[in-house]
């Protein structure tokens, strides 16, 4: 008979809303008043009504000079060129494949826009065309980046780096886009033993670090052999990780995920999600961030 684990309710005082230095979030509701000031230029999730200045979504409240805009913080993900994204393969076209982003239409990955095996980068001839499915398959998890915008929204993605391709064995986890740090890099090599890709579109992939990474096969073969016990463990205390910080609306890059993976070690990886517990580490994580940043 499985063990239940029961606990009495408990008094639990609130997270400290101090946010990082540069000045409280500002945060609204549909229909907040946000500024009647009328100097102010209308951005993205603001509307004007009767010399108001009023957000039409809910989310933080950005400045950019005149430039008042409302970044939500629930959506789907609105591609920007340059993103690192990661996706999974849902069809396979003619010349393409349609991949799933997170994003409201599908994205498209061109069979001109990856690296074949072996790196080569050459016009692709009607045999490249037939052995798509050898490279991509439905339901195969890729790494990719933005490479355009089409003008009905949807994105286009190319692998042309070799640090894009397939994925092997991992954990997927799905965020919130709006919850993921923009960075100047989205792989990470933890120094705990595993790696993130932090997916600009909320998708985050942690897989155990490879000692040698095998550039030969143009990032389109994937390892299928059994991941340690002890790798497997780093990474399901991650992924509990990046679900207490996402249940306190932390945003997710290295550094707050590495904080929060060593808070949590004094405790077991099943008992990071209890309430009680998520609070102690993000807590902790929060205050090394705001130190940090002191």
């Amino acid at each position: 008979m499985a063990a239940v684990t029961m606990r009495l309710p408990a008094v639990r005082a609130p997270l400290d809303s101090s946010a990082p230095r540069g000045g409280e979030k500002h945060l609204v509701a549909p229909g907040d008043t946000i500024t009647t000031d009328t100097g102010y230029m209308r951005g993205h999730g603001t509307y004007m009504e009767d010399d108001k200045l009023i957000a039409s979504v809910a989310g933080v409240v950005e400045r950019v000079n005149k430039l008042v805009c409302v970044r939500a913080l629930k959506g789907r993900y609105n591609g920007e060129i340059g993103d690192v994204v990661v996706g999974r393969i849902t069809e396979v076209q003619q010349k393409r494949w349609k991949v799933e982003t997170n994003s409201r239409l599908d994205s498209v990955l061109l069979l001109s826009s990856i690296n074949l095996p072996g790196g080569e980068l050459r016009r692709k001839s009607a045999e490249d065309e037939l052995a798509m499915r050898d490279y991509l398959q439905e339901g195969d998890l890729i790494s990719a980046e933005v490479q355009s915008i089409f003008s009905d929204g949807a994105v286009s993605l190319h692998t042309r780096s070799l640090k894009y391709g397939k994925l092997g064995q991992g954990v997927l986890v799905q965020v919130s886009p709006s919850l993921v740090k923009r960075q100047k890099t989205h792989f990470h090599d933890l120094p705990c033993g595993a790696s993130v890709i932090l997916g600009n579109n909320g998708f985050i992939w942690i897989y155990p670090t490879s000692e040698q990474k095998d550039d030969e096969a143009g990032g389109y073969t994937a390892s299928l052999e059994p991941v340690p016990l002890s790798d497997r463990e780093v990474i399901s205390r991650l992924r509990n990780c990046i679900m207490a910080l996402v249940t306190h609306k932390m945003m997710l890059f290295d550094t707050s995920i590495l904080y929060c993976y060593e808070a949590s070690l004094p405790h077991q990886i099943k008992d990071i999600l209890k309430p009680e517990v998520t609070e102690e580490i993000v807590l902790e994580a929060r205050q090394r961030l705001l130190d940090l940043e002191g």
